[in-house]
């Protein structure tokens, strides 16, 4: 399996390459040259880890396959407690799949605990002994669950950008008490585009590249901007769809419905991968909150990211700019330099606009809708009350949106973090006032639903913060560079 970049189709790289190098040298991302065809029915069949080394060995075929099926093991077994890939049923034909019970408390542990192994593996595969820099950029989750991932891996080090003031305090708490030896974290004054944006500058400044390559260090991206974030996420649609098959909710080859609470495009990507490996995924409907960026695309075909930004109770998709949506347009166009056209227009006008003829194979696919926070605050409490299920604001806009556009197929809400993540949000939309500290409004949230909060998140309370430092958006690359 050779991977190329969405910005020039000629340069084909292997998946080691890919995964280490992380973001293409013109700023393409990589992508898959062929998708892989399963026996997906046999695939849903079994356990997680298993069905993990199947998927990982499709696309990563310079691995060593009893390699990765060690690292799923590793991954996918103790840590999540027997619940990698859990499908809760909320209701006939309505469904939840709980993937917030990692390490961290968010979906993003699929991917960034698997990750690190995959990085440490490409280095080896590519018989390269540099120093690994990982910058990331985090609206929220993928924050902790990358330093959690990579905490004192030796040859690597990584570096933390979050918006300040632009996550819950919780999440914020998550990265700044982080231990470890290699650990960095910077609050960024702005948004997490401002974070992202600065990040994704550093990657294509050169005159970093050769102060970094002086020193033996080469940058990484623990984003979904590499690839090796995307594979682990195809999983748990299989995983899924095989819970869905064995409660005999379905027959083998029903399509059912996926909707993703999504801002960088990624988790929904992933969906789309499996429907193209085989899997009978019916739409995947992208779940948006007051920043519809995506949804306003999905519907005119005009990504404009020049808009007003909000900060909503779902900060982890309070995005503008969704890099992953990058993969998905080289994909429908085939076209290398069509998406550089659109990317070009993006980073200069802050807005492009796609033809009819590729919205419209891209809405043969993807559906789209978006809730606003008194939406979703109303949709934790009829979930709750109506169904018994608690869920946190995220999931909320996607259980908001799946509502208005269910079909006669099971439909399937990704669940992407523990409600106890956003503690006070949650409280409010029970009806319920919420004290001002989050630890004691986990306390009430477990007196009202009795429901427990996960014991890393509430171990947080008193743990020393180590990293307090505030930062502009122009000097990550400096900051960076000190790292180094």
């Amino acid at each position: 399996m050779e991977f190329c970049s969405t910005r020039n189709s000629n340069l084909r790289v292997s998946a080691s390459q890919a995964i280490a190098q992380g973001l293409s040298a013109e700023g393409g991302l990589f992508v898959p040259c062929e998708f892989p065809q399963v026996d997906a029915r046999e695939l849903c069949g079994l356990a997680y880890p298993a069905l993990a080394r199947r998927v990982l060995a499709a696309f990563l075929t310079d691995y060593d396959p009893a390699q990765l099926e060690e690292f799923a093991r590793q991954v996918y077994g103790e840590p999540f407690g027997g619940k990698a890939g859990h499908l809760a049923k909320v209701q006939d034909g309505l469904y939840s799949l709980e993937l917030w019970h990692g390490p961290t408390c968010a979906f993003k542990d699929y991917a960034l605990q698997l990750m690190p192994r995959l990085l440490v593996q490409a280095k080896k595969n590519l018989g390269r002994d540099e120093t690994t820099l990982i910058l990331v950029a985090t609206s929220g989750d993928t924050g902790k669950a990358a330093l959690e991932g990579y905490r004192d891996i030796p040859g690597i080090k990584i570096a933390v950008f979050y918006p300040d003031h632009g996550t819950s305090e919780i999440q914020r708490l998550q990265m700044a008490t982080q231990q470890g030896n290699n650990v960095a974290v910077y609050a960024v004054d702005g948004n997490f585009d401002d974070a992202q944006t600065g990040v994704k500058r550093v990657f294509g400044d050169a005159a970093v590249a050769q102060v970094l390559a002086q020193k033996n260090v080469r940058l990484s991206s623990a984003n979904s901007i590499n690839w090796g974030r995307l594979v682990p996420q195809i999983v748990y649609y299989f995983a899924a769809y095989g819970q869905l098959m064995r409660s005999g909710a379905v027959q083998y080859g029903e399509p059912v419905d996926f909707c993703v609470p999504t801002g960088n495009f990624g988790d929904i990507l992933a969906g789309y991968y499996a429907k193209r490996m085989g899997l009978p995924v019916g739409r995947l409907i992208c779940a948006s909150n007051r920043n519809k960026v995506l949804t306003d695309f999905l519907t005119t075909g005009l990504y404009n990211a020049r808009r007003e930004f909000y900060r909503t109770t779902s900060p982890s998709m309070d995005i503008l700019v969704s890099s992953n949506l990058e993969r998905l347009l080289w994909h429908m166009t085939g076209s290398d330099q069509a998406v550089a056209g659109f990317m070009e227009g993006l980073a200069r006008d802050g807005h492009y606009q796609v033809d009819d003829a590729t919205m419209e194979k891209i809405r043969q696919v993807f559906a789209a809708g978006w809730a606003d926070d008194g939406q979703a605050a109303r949709e934790i409490r009829s979930r709750y009350e109506q169904d018994g299920y608690l869920c946190d604001t995220h999931t909320a806009v996607a259980f908001k949106v799946a509502q208005e556009q269910r079909s006669e197929r099971p439909m399937v809400v990704l669940s992407t973090a523990s409600p106890f993540k956003f503690p006070r949000d949650v409280l409010a939309a029970l009806g319920e006032t919420a004290p001002e500290s989050d630890f004691a409004a986990m306390e009430q949230l477990t007196a009202r639903t009795g429901c427990a909060a996960p014991r890393q998140l509430a171990d947080l309370q008193g743990k020393p913060e180590r990293f307090r430092d505030v930062i502009r958006p122009d000097e990550i690359g400096k900051t960076a560079l000190d790292l180094a």
